[in-house]
């Protein structure tokens, strides 16, 4: 039987099902469609229409790594309340999520929906996760960190927060890795490395901190260099290397690094909702 798009788009609308979900209720129902309707309903999906317009604001940030260490992925899979994000049906599914991510490896969150999982679309597969659990289940984010170094994941308790950091070099990168990680978890900095910190931005923290000095009475031939002492402890606040260490205060990160023989090129933070 011909579906057409026009019938698709229909019971999408009205359902606020996928759009392959509609197109094979439609195909089962030989095109009646409020028996497609009621196949929906069935399944679950029409739980899902109902709460389509509802905020899933919380959630659990949920990782995966291969076994060689080479890619990472981290996901934010959301819900509506608390409760059900300490599911445990809940946290199995974004877990799955997150393996399913790391075996396919898709290109957006497009490619994602449509990946096959335990023998239906993903976007099928949350559809009937929110009928069973009664909540609005959404994939807000992802990403993918694939390195010929170590890529090293870290969930904080509470799975609220998650980092990815890819680490390079000879030393052991599995336990300093994590420590990064955590680093980034606890401090949340603004780039690895002062080099990375936009050069519009230096440039505006120079500015404010000259016109500060200024308004103190400072003489002008001083004020570049406050507002440079400014920045160098913009940057011992906010660039993950010059960051003093959470776990002993005495050594940068940037040090603790070199020591292992290792360096940070990247890192991937998520925390719920940001």
């Amino acid at each position: 039987m011909n579906i057409s798009a026009k019938d698709v788009k229909k019971l999408r609308d009205q359902t606020g099902v996928g759009m392959m979900d509609c197109k094979k209720a439609l195909t089962e129902a030989g095109g009646d469609f409020d028996a497609a309707v009621e196949l929906l309903r069935k399944k679950g999906q029409k739980v899902a229409a109902k709460r389509a317009d509802r905020d899933a604001k919380e959630g659990i940030i949920a990782t995966a790594s291969s076994d060689d260490g080479s890619t990472a992925v981290i996901v934010e899979v959301n819900c509506e309340t608390d409760f059900v994000a300490r599911n445990d049906d809940f946290q199995n599914f974004a877990s799955s999520i997150a393996e399913l991510i790391l075996d396919k490896l898709p290109a957006d969150r497009d490619a994602l929906m449509a990946l096959d999982l335990d023998g239906r679309t993903l976007e099928s597969a949350i559809t009937e996760m929110t009928g069973k659990i009664g909540e609005k289940i959404d994939v807000r984010r992802f990403e993918i960190v694939s390195t010929d170094g170590k890529a090293v994941s870290y969930i904080h308790p509470g799975s609220r927060l998650g980092v990815v950091v890819e680490i390079h070099g000879n030393g052991e990168s599995a336990s300093v890795g994590r420590d990064v990680a955590m680093q980034v978890a606890a401090l949340n900095p603004v780039a690895a490395t002062r080099d990375e910190v936009p050069q519009e931005f230096k440039d505006k923290e120079m500015e404010i901190a000259r016109d500060a000095a200024r308004n103190e009475g400072k003489p002008e031939k001083i004020l570049d260099r406050i507002a440079e002492g400014k920045l160098e402890r913009y940057y011992k606040d906010h660039v993950l290397t010059e960051q003093p260490f959470v776990k002993d205060s005495s050594v940068k990160v940037g040090d603790l690094l070199s020591d292992a023989g290792l360096e940070v090129k990247r890192y991937v933070r998520f925390a719920l909702g940001d």
